[in-house]
């Protein structure tokens, strides 16, 4: 036997063996009592119900945070018995023996690789009222859009095809609430098919970055709300009033230090920033593009993360003229992502190089706009200072204070001119930026936006 050191999961399986315990219980029960055989309960909601109050766990923790009510708890357990307890649910792979299959009642899928039962919201019908069709009716609710199970993306059902009643769904518990109730952590989502984002971090600190007084005056109203929002919400009550999270459009050249101050916001208050791959997002078959959108949202909130969508107007550009079905469907994408991220319960940023071809009715649910534009004299002089490492000297010919003057450079550029120049000079071996590097590398620049100097 393996000995489980880790305090979490000893807690979680200890509360865990007790809860299957009392779902196979349940399921002998219900199927028992279908097929007229004689079961020690006469019905589920007699069997006893496993206290979780012998010790703390991240699982009893769970249940008791969402004030779970018994068909909640099945539901739960009915979920994750796939992923911990499959063999549990091969009493529904009984055949009916007027039909030699197993009994239609009992819902359930076979996966692809999956060898066990598969449970469905049929199962759950199955479990939770028998042939009652009242009480049938009233469990579904469970899959309203509304339950707390939805909209913290816990269980849901796997959409149906079209022709198919819904029930016929598989039910999906959330692979963040899967390792939580198991490992009694979560993991951080990689990238993925169904999680196309990147988490993006730096080294660098706010006194690294260069901004004017305009854009950190803007900044300002972000801040507040990163800072107060759980006594704005709660404290004085506006959860009832205004819609969760806080919606901000960054705009502005490029290289002008909007991924970096996003970046810095996470790591100001201790959050992940995934950057969105757009480009795995955007899809040309009509409804792919809300459904990669939902699978980012449903995960990040479970993360309570930052999400940067670099480059914005691939996803939130304006609306256009309907000249055919496929303008028409094209305003329908972008009026269902209006909606998606004002739902969001956290932190999103957009960022744009040109905030005009961002669609107005996008722009008027923003919470705030933060400009940044190219560093002038004062600010490029600085970001040139930032850009030197310590031990690094430069040519007596170079002047940087006129360099700054002369080329109008975003931060970007001067890093990349960086780069460029400080591996000459370690190729040359020695610790003296050249006159004529750091020109070849300012031209270089210039080269790449089509100007000249």
């Amino acid at each position: 036997m393996v000995n489980i050191d880790d305090q979490k999961i000893k807690a979680n399986v200890f509360h865990l063996d007790q809860e299957f315990k009392w779902l196979e219980n349940v399921l002998e029960t219900r199927i028992g009592t279908h097929l007229g055989r004689e079961t020690r309960y006469g019905d589920i909601f007699d069997i006893p119900i496993p206290s979780l109050n012998s010790q703390p766990s991240v699982y009893s923790n769970f249940i008791e945070y969402y004030k779970m009510t018994i068909p909640e708890r099945m539901s739960l357990l009915l979920a994750l018995a796939p992923h911990v307890y499959p063999q549990l649910l091969d009493v529904f792979l009984v055949e009916n023996s007027s039909s030699d299959r197993i009994f239609t009642e009992f819902g359930g899928l076979k996966g692809q690789m999956h060898g066990g039962f598969l449970p469905t919201g049929e199962t759950l019908l199955f479990i939770l009222a028998g042939n009652d069709l009242n009480a049938r009716l009233y469990y579904q609710r469970l899959f309203d859009r509304d339950h707390f199970f939805r909209r913290h993306n816990i269980l849901k059902l796997d959409e149906a095809p079209l022709t198919e009643p819904p029930m016929s769904g598989q039910l999906i518990l959330s692979k963040e609430i899967v390792d939580l109730l198991t490992s009694g952590s979560v993991r951080k989502p990689q990238f993925s098919r169904n999680f196309p984002a990147h988490l993006i971090t730096t080294k660098l600190t706010w006194d690294d970055l260069v901004l004017n007084t305009q854009t950190e005056d803007e900044l300002q109203e972000l801040l507040a709300w990163v800072k107060y929002s759980q006594q704005l919400m709660n404290e004085l009550g506006m959860s009832r009033k205004l819609c969760p999270g806080y919606r901000c459009l960054f705009h502005g050249p490029p290289g002008t230090g909007k991924t970096l101050t996003a970046t810095l916001i996470g790591k100001l208050i201790d959050k992940d920033v995934y950057r969105i791959d757009l480009s795995t997002i955007v899809s040309k078959y009509i409804g792919e593009t809300e459904k990669n959108l939902e699978k980012v949202f449903d995960q990040a909130e479970n993360f309570d993360c930052i999400l940067f969508f670099d480059e914005a107007d691939a996803l939130y550009g304006k609306r256009t003229n309907i000249s055919d079905a496929h303008d028409r469907y094209a305003n329908q994408e972008v009026a269902y992502l209006l909606q998606r991220i004002e739902y969001y319960s956290g932190l999103v940023i957009l960022a744009t190089n040109f905030k005009s071809n961002i669609d107005e009715a996008f722009i008027r649910r923003l919470q705030a706009l933060v400009h940044f534009p190219l560093p002038d004299e004062n600010d490029r002089y600085r970001l040139w200072l930032n850009a030197f490492p310590e031990n690094i000297r430069l040519d007596k010919e170079i002047d940087m204070k006129v360099i700054a003057e002369e080329y109008k450079l975003s931060g970007g550029s001067i890093m990349n001119i960086m780069r460029f120049v400080l591996l000459l000079t370690l190729k040359r071996q020695s610790d003296v930026i050249q006159y004529d590097e750091l020109m070849n590398g300012i031209r270089r620049e210039f080269q790449k936006v089509g100007k000249t100097m």
